[in-house]
């Protein structure tokens, strides 16, 4: 039996704000050391599937640096499969921009034949969770489905976001949804499917000659394989998964990793998160700093009478003497400068929160009201930055200039503009 596994990792990530200004959504820093692509890969190295191709699109420097030959993951091989990755290109026939995820593999399908694989797994680069495919895989083999859709129950108010099933008692998908205004339940696809491989030729081949197709798995390939009546079965999924494509859930899924218990346990030895690792010298605290409720990753400093609360601190973050830091996330190499406060923040890589600044705040006002700061961006010493307030990528004390009394209200965007999708 031959798995191939595909994972779609050429996500814009609109949402997620500044942090995909310059990279992909599944090279988004996560959890202090790694990135959110890991937890798939290591899914599948973990689930004994060492055959992968990923397919991005939008911005894939990053995210091709980070994975490179795939050793972290034992993914560096060439007999047995190891890891491929593939972006849009120009040949004979003229290829695009990926219409959709079904087009995405459609026009990398060569890749996908090769090895003549039983089955294809198909994934999405940027989802948390842990999960052992193989018992996915046996379900799907019980069932002589032709392809198998993972499901999770999601609150109801949060269904529209997804692509929603309705199944019998044999967990046969009679309905299929894709993120519906009215969703008529809360069972939701996690965008993970298993197809046998001819089945998934057959209609990826179709799919490419229908005109008014969006050749998207949700919105025109599963639908279309329920209404047929084809074998499509439903894999009940019980664990924790959280799709990180906003602001909001990127730092609630982080806050979960701080809960006492985790929701996602990173210390189980029988299911290892693998990353590509820099090389950082120990964490150092020194005398009078007090942290609670957080992780701390390699390199960082914590200076004396400085405090963390339930926040994540990535590799070579400094915070500085009698500075605080509380519910937020900071990205590598950023300094909070002494005396500073950051309360509920997201902040990008290689960042300065200047001396005396306060950005960011927390307020029981019914909204989460997440501060963010771009790469490289200095917020100038003595400022108070507001909630909700977005602060786009390498700015300097001349953009804050026409805030003559060092205050940045509260919902202000400065340097930054995103459609979100």
């Amino acid at each position: 039996m031959k798995i191939k596994a595909v994972i779609l990792a050429g996500g814009e990530g609109t949402r997620l704000s500044i942090l995909t200004s310059k990279r992909a959504k599944p090279a988004v820093p996560f959890a202090g050391k790694y990135r959110i692509i890991d937890f798939t890969l290591s899914n599948c190295v973990n689930s004994n599937i060492f055959d992968v191709l990923i397919l991005t699109q939008y911005r894939p420097h990053s995210l091709n640096d980070h994975i490179g030959l795939g050793r972290p993951w034992d993914l560096d091989r060439s007999f047995t499969g190891g890891v491929q990755i593939l972006q849009p290109y120009k040949g004979r026939f003229d290829t695009d921009w990926y219409a959709g995820t079904a087009d995405a593999v459609s026009q990398n399908l060569n890749f996908v034949r090769r090895g003549r694989p039983d089955y294809v797994l198909i994934l999405s680069g940027d989802h948390i969770y842990e999960m052992d495919y193989d018992v996915m895989v046996q379900f799907h083999r019980e069932k002589k489905a032709d392809v198998t859709v993972c499901t999770i129950r999601v609150p109801l108010d949060e269904a529209s976001r997804y692509g929603i099933v309705d199944v019998d008692d044999d967990y046969r998908v009679r309905e299929f949804v894709e993120k519906p205004a009215n969703p008529p339940g809360n069972l939701a696809s996690m965008g993970v499917y298993i197809f046998n491989y001819a089945v998934l030729e057959k209609m990826l081949t179709e799919d490419q000659m229908l005109k008014g197709s969006n050749h998207d798995f949700g919105k025109d390939i599963l639908p279309r394989m329920v209404i047929e009546n084809m074998n499509v079965f439903a894999y009940p999924y019980g664990g924790y998964w959280i799709d990180v494509g906003t602001i909001d859930a990127f730092w609630e899924a982080h806050m979960d990793l701080l809960a006492s218990p985790p929701s996602l346990n990173l210390n189980d030895r029988t299911w290892i998160i693998h990353t590509r690792s820099e090389e950082r010298p120990p964490v150092q605290i020194h005398a009078g700093a007090i942290v609670r409720d957080s992780l701390i990753t390699d390199g960082s400093v914590i200076a004396e009478g400085a405090v963390v609360e339930r926040s994540v601190l990535s590799p070579g973050v400094y915070v500085g003497p009698n500075a605080i830091v509380r519910e937020s996330i900071i990205l590598t190499d950023t300094y909070v400068e002494a005396g500073a406060v950051v309360e509920r923040c997201i902040i990008d890589k290689i960042a300065v929160i200047g001396h005396n600044a306060h950005v960011g705040s927390i307020q029981d006002v019914g909204d989460l009201g997440i501060t963010c700061v771009g790469k490289n961006t200095h917020v100038p010493a003595g400022y108070t930055v507001g909630r909700d307030v977005v602060l786009g990528t390498d700015l300097r004390l001349e953009d804050f200039a026409e805030y003559a009394d060092r205050t940045v209200p509260h919902g202000t965007t400065i340097g930054f503009s995103s459609k979100k999708k």
